[in-house]
């Protein structure tokens, strides 16, 4: 055979084989790789999936929730800035939605964190598939207003417009109606309490707890956190900061709990 026509035999041959494999570059890397691969990054194939998120041991699954508390008095919603409960349990809390770190999904999915996210539109914009994502993988999501006004002192008109403008774009994007509202600022009046009820809401949520960035120094059972998550260009991501949350939740023996579970 001449050398041309040898090359050309050797060419269609490689060709054939190439069409008889999977053009998929997880298959091609193989069954374990393809294992390593979930929805929205790599899943943990050793079954500790805590470890790779900084954890040296997993979180505890939280206990039964109890029975829900009864709504605050004269119809108004509860204000909450801590749960009373002897459950080894405290709840981590995210505002407004600017920072939206892909990580943060992954890491929720895997270490299966009940976390609570209080969303405002105007922050928000574009970034609603982020939270739909978060969702999917078991976040809740609430109202923390459209525009991000602190509203106490406001007229009535307008703090109903700023909460149930909200839970009407948090309907239509995500099919829900959030039972949680929490003010901007942590700023309230009876006004406001008003208006949440008026809106749906049945609880106003504030913190006992915030983590701006190191991690608290002071857990207790029932503390609901406030983990920053602004819009960052340098320092430890929203993923780093919720590390540090974890790690001291697990030096107090304590886990995370469903905040909705519990108001």
């Amino acid at each position: 055979m001449r050398p041309r026509a040898a090359v050309a035999a050797v060419l269609a041959a490689l060709l054939l084989t190439g069409c008889a494999q999977s053009v998929d570059p997880i298959e091609r890397l193989g069954k374990k790789a393809a294992q390593r691969v979930g929805s929205y990054g790599p899943t943990r194939v050793d079954g500790r999936p805590y470890r790779h998120w900084g954890l040296v041991a997993p979180l505890p699954a939280p206990p039964r929730p109890p029975a829900r508390a009864a709504a605050g008095r004269g119809g108004l919603p509860r204000v909450v800035r801590r749960v009373e409960t002897s459950d080894k349990v405290v709840f981590l809390t995210y505002d407004d939605g600017a920072e939206r770190d892909p990580r943060f999904v992954d890491m929720v999915r895997e270490l299966r964190l009940p976390v609570s996210m209080f969303l405002t539109d105007s922050v928000v914009g574009p970034g609603y598939g982020h939270f739909a994502r978060l969702q999917s993988v078991g976040a809740s999501i609430q109202n923390h207003t459209l525009d991000h006004p602190a509203l106490r002192g406001l007229p009535y008109a307008g703090q109903r417009a700023e909460i149930c403008g909200q839970q009407e774009k948090i309907r239509s994007r995500f099919g829900i109606r959030p039972r949680l509202f929490r003010p901007p600022y942590g700023t309230y009046d009876r006004t406001t309490l008003r208006a949440a009820a008026d809106c749906g809401l049945s609880a106003v949520v504030l913190w006992s707890v915030s983590a701006q960035g190191d991690a608290p120094r002071r857990l207790r059972a029932g503390d609901i956190v406030s983990v920053a998550s602004g819009e960052v260009t340098t320092g430890p991501t929203l993923t780093e900061r919720t590390t540090k949350v974890l790690r001291e939740i697990q030096r107090r023996g304590l886990t995370v709990g469903r905040l909705e579970d519990y108001l």
